[in-house]
């Protein structure tokens, strides 16, 4: 059966498969589309429900169709959007699997959540230990890029569509390219930026084996150096591992400074909310 879709109290949802929940609790999921859809697929498979937070509806095509998978698409912009969801599902569990860029959604969570004593957990992405050779530079903003020697080297941005048009302000590169998702929003972004469709990859999140396309794009485009942002788990891996196989320099953005909780790993993550109790 083909994804279904409701409006329930003004928010955005997407069903999966069916329309018939197993009679098991929620656990609500703000993810996007690296870490969360192994660990909504583990949790469907320990028998809960699921509804997956995403931006856009261009992310849940990463997820696998499930019968008591569902989506709620849309920025969680207010705080009334997340007291809404907490009053209408009353999760069992609300996990933040959130990007760690995402520090403003982090911290409404967990207010909110704290609020009404609502049990949430916040996945920390490991982050990956660099190999020697690599040629790294971290930066704390993305203004800080004109200070880093550029120019006669090719770079690729992967640092979202949003912030390409200030990432082009202040580089000294002497070509352009962009990996941005492959939906109209990121691409018109990206053409507003000033690129041109010859120097795009719209890449679906999921689509090859991880690490496939980013390779891939590097060869085709003679790219020398990448800009991406330290945002830990297996994206920062990946950069890291092919800019030592390509020679590239990497530069880094770093996050920004949290006060937040430190959280468990998607293991831990599973051992804290364990198997699905069926309701009575």
């Amino acid at each position: 059966m083909a994804r279904g879709h409701i409006l329930m109290q003004g928010l955005e949802f997407h069903q999966g498969d069916s329309s018939t929940s197993a009679p098991a609790e929620t656990i609500w999921l703000v993810s996007g589309t690296g870490d969360g859809p192994p660990l909504a697929q583990a949790l469907l498979q320990r028998g809960w429900n699921v509804l997956v937070s995403v931006v856009s509806t261009s992310a849940t095509r990463a997820y696998r169709s499930h019968p008591n998978l569902r989506f709620q698409v849309g920025k969680l912009q207010e705080d009334e959007a997340v007291d809404q969801l907490l009053r209408t599902l009353r999760p069992r569990w609300v996990l933040d699997a959130s990007h760690p860029f995402a520090a403003v959604i982090s911290g409404r969570l967990q207010r909110r959540c704290q609020a009404i004593n609502q049990p949430l957990l916040r996945l920390q992405r490991e982050t990956p230990r660099l190999p020697e050779g690599t040629r790294i530079h971290g930066i704390q903003q993305l203004e800080d890029l004109r200070s880093i020697a550029l120019r006669g080297e090719r770079l690729l941005l992967a640092i979202g569509s949003r912030h390409l048009q200030t990432a082009l302000r202040q580089s000294s590169a002497s070509q352009h390219f962009a990996r941005i998702l492959d939906n109209p929003e990121s691409l018109r972004l990206a053409l507003a930026a000033g690129f041109e469709p010859q120097q795009l990859a719209c890449v679906r999140p999921g689509a090859l084996p991880e690490g496939a396309i980013e390779r891939a794009l590097c060869r085709r485009w003679g790219i020398s150096a990448v800009l991406c942002r330290q945002s830990g788990g297996l994206t920062q891996q990946i950069w890291q591992d092919l800019s030592q196989e390509l020679g590239l320099q990497l530069i880094q953005i770093r996050p920004p400074a949290e006060q937040l909780p430190v959280g468990l790993t998607p293991e831990g993550i599973l051992r804290q909310v364990g198997a699905a109790q069926a309701r009575s």
